[in-house]
């Protein structure tokens, strides 16, 4: 079988490396095709042999949806034979959704296509002129991946016709991300159990707006005003400096440097609850880390790791402006951390990437 991925995000995002060598190793024929724009240089090594990284456009050319994607659609039949492939895999609605829509309107080439937090909370929600066509390319796909059931929801409720809504939720499926091999070769037993005087809680992420620590900040405040002893462990790169310098000011915060993950996991262990109340969020892997090495989670209500699991199984979702909730939720983990921890390392397996190659292999086949 030979897959046509089109994935303008890989070069950013190369957790899809495990999926593709997954894929490789399972005997699948694969091609990866990484549109980016003119100037950015990308060491092939890093993405694998089947990857063709092809600067076809300028960094401009986002601005004009259409214009941007003529290039790239005249590239990569310039690149590839397209009837040579049994299935083209699109890694995101509009941007390279349209592609797949393109080549199989020319082709014939079937394909699935995957919904991304940019699809949900950038096109769908702010370009209403492109509304249309993400419901066409869903519309025409073999079946339409999403991360999480709230996100599937969201889209089919409030974008999609009523005479649509049946025929595209029917040809749905939800497929989450998996972490890399290491945390699943590595998994830890039961985690710490918190005390109300020695409360550790993590951070793992980029310091930016987006992932909403100053509302995990104030939660903290909340709950010292109930007794709570916490330390809130940072780690991560960072993005917007005002945020970084609010959070370092504070006593009870200690920052660290992005770090392997060799010696991530050893910060992992040493903490009982991971927070990370985003504002928007496609699926957060980071959750998932944590949850290999027992920590329990708070995540966003309606995000992309919100649905995974039933609520209070290995943490609880919070709206995430709401400190009176995160504070809520994290006493809810410490007077339950031992149940929720166990629930961790006993259902984290979900994220292993061979699991979910396997389920994309029968979604081609079938």
């Amino acid at each position: 079988m030979k897959i046509l991925h089109i994935n303008s995000y890989y070069s950013a995002s190369r957790f899809y490396k495990n999926l593709y060598d997954k894929q490789i190793a399972n005997g699948l024929d694969i091609a990866v095709y990484v549109p980016v724009p003119r100037g950015i240089n990308i060491p092939l090594k890093q993405l694998g042999e089947y990857t063709t990284v092809s600067s076809n456009h300028n960094k401009y050319d986002r601005i004009f949806f259409h214009l941007k994607h003529k290039k790239i659609y005249a590239d990569v039949v310039k690149k590839y034979e397209i009837k040579a492939f049994d299935i083209v895999h699109a890694h995101s609605l509009f941007s390279n959704g349209y592609i797949a829509l393109k080549l199989k309107r020319a082709y014939g080439s079937p394909y699935i296509v995957a919904v991304r937090n940019t699809d949900v909370n950038t096109f769908f929600k702010y370009m209403i002129h492109l509304r249309k066509l993400g419901i066409e390319i869903m519309k025409e796909a073999e079946k339409v991946i999403f991360l999480s059931s709230p996100y599937r929801d969201l889209v089919i409720e409030k974008y999609v016709p009523d005479n649509l809504k049946d025929a595209i939720l029917a040809k749905t499926e939800i497929i989450p991300n998996g972490i890399d091999d290491f945390w699943i070769k590595n998994k830890c037993c039961l985690g710490h159990h918190p005390k109300q005087d020695n409360l550790k809680l993590l951070y793992v992420g980029v310091i930016d707006k987006n992932k909403n620590l100053l509302a995990t900040i104030k939660a903290i405040r909340l709950l010292q005003q109930k007794g709570y002893d916490v330390q809130f462990t940072v780690v991560g790169k960072i993005v917007e400096k005002s945020i970084y310098q609010q959070i370092t000011a504070l006593s009870f915060v200690k920052y660290i440097k992005p770090k392997p993950k060799e010696e991530l996991i050893e910060i992992y262990r040493a903490c009982n609850i991971f927070v990370m109340p985003s504002i928007t969020e496609t699926f957060g892997l980071v959750y998932a880390e944590a949850m290999s090495q027992g920590l329990p989670v708070v995540y966003t209500k309606g995000q992309g790791f919100d649905g995974q699991f039933e609520e209070g199984v290995v943490g609880y979702h919070v709206e995430c402006f709401n400190a009176e909730e995160i504070a809520s939720r994290i006493v809810d983990i410490e007077e339950n951390h031992e149940n929720l921890s166990a629930n961790c390392v006993e259902l984290y397996d979900k994220f292993n990437w061979s699991g979910i190659s396997s389920q994309y292999e029968k979604i081609y086949r079938d």
